[in-house]
């Protein structure tokens, strides 16, 4: 056989072969989600039910589960964030938190769809359960895990009836699991998750009061080797990094800024839109940041946190602020964040009363 005959030979061989391998691992990568997930066409209405399998699911079938979103009412509704947000009770002992977005428009579509292209296969104490969910031709549904203790937004600045009393632990445990959760999406996803949309109201709690991060659907995904997604601004007012209104630019770091906006309202149990800062041309973020450098953290700190450890309240203040730089670069990154909340201990007994 010639030279070239040969080269010839090999190149088919290995064209065979890597198609071959690339046909053999769609078909097991396609086998392994047939195992995670149970696929239900709803010939009635057009839909298709995706649920995953999981242990909260097993005792629910498709049809019964859809049969009970269908009667959700207005009563149901637990909340919303980039749709309606009701709580489906399946039995005395199984509940789901249910989004419903409409489709009709090209960023309600785009937000579902990065909501399963982020949440799909993420496993983590601080990061909602996504169990699985519908599509139909005019709306889409979201099936969540349902976190009893609702949102961080609504216990701080909720109404009175809403509104929890949150002492200092607990508080610190929320900062905690909710920068352990979004210090899992920068770090450990492949590709890491950058959320957009980090802020009180997505944070949510569950009966224990553990931080859930949530609500994916502004998530942008970015390769390791990028530092940064080119987007549209989208977020929430008082919460975005100053330089995205300038560069357009998603990264990492304005996550981190978001968060900084989150311990504050932690500390100081005011929104970043209180009403006061608007009247005074000011906000949240600059409000606290003159006080701070002045070292009078105590006419900031929430009027409800009496005798509590200062030299941690302290602390967080200082970290807070350093996710807070103008300058992106001088931001600590989340896993950084993490390690610095982590040896913030409290120093300082309460004397028996409570924080």
């Amino acid at each position: 056989m010639s030279n070239s005959h040969a080269v010839a030979f090999y190149i088919t061989v290995s064209i065979i072969a890597f198609a071959t391998s690339k046909i053999v691992i769609s078909v097991l990568l396609y086998r392994r989600w047939k195992r995670k997930r149970k696929v239900y066409a709803d010939s009635i209405k057009g839909g298709k039910m995706v649920m995953f399998r999981s242990p909260m699911m097993q005792s629910v079938t498709p049809e019964s589960f859809l049969k009970k979103t269908m009667k959700l009412s207005n009563n149901d509704i637990i909340g919303s964030g980039g749709g309606t947000v009701y709580k489906l009770t399946v039995n005395d002992s199984t509940a789901f938190a249910v989004k419903r977005l409409y489709r009709g428009t090209v960023d309600r579509d785009r937000g579902f769809e990065r909501e399963l292209e982020a949440m799909g296969d993420l496993k983590h104490r601080n990061i909602v359960n996504l169990h699985g969910y519908y599509t139909a031709p005019n709306y889409n549904l979201l099936i969540y895990e349902l976190m009893p203790n609702g949102s961080l937004d609504t216990i701080l600045h909720g109404r009175s009836m809403d509104k929890k009393h949150l002492d200092w632990p607990s508080r610190y445990k929320i900062a905690v699991g909710a920068a352990r959760g979004i210090s899992y999406l920068h770090h450990d996803c492949i590709p890491h998750i950058i959320h957009r949309d980090i802020k009180s109201s997505n944070i949510l709690l569950d009966q224990n009061m553990e931080a859930r991060v949530s609500d994916f659907g502004l998530a942008t995904l970015m390769e390791p080797d990028k530092t940064h997604v080119s987007t549209i601004v989208a977020g929430t007012f008082g919460y975005l990094p100053p330089e995205y209104f300038d560069t357009g630019r998603a990264t990492a770091k304005g996550d981190v800024y978001s968060f900084g906006v989150v311990l504050l309202e932690l500390l100081t149990g005011k929104k970043p839109s209180d009403e006061a800062f608007l009247e005074e041309g000011t906000k949240l973020v600059t409000w606290v940041k003159t006080v701070v450098e002045d070292k009078r953290e105590v006419l900031v700190l929430d009027s409800s946190l009496d005798s509590c450890p200062n030299d941690e309240i302290s602390s967080v203040f200082n970290i807070a602020l350093m996710c807070l730089e103008p300058e992106p670069s001088k931001r600590p990154t989340m896993a950084e964040v993490v390690k610095m909340l982590e040896q913030t201990k409290i120093q300082i007994n309460c004397r028996g009363e409570d924080c």
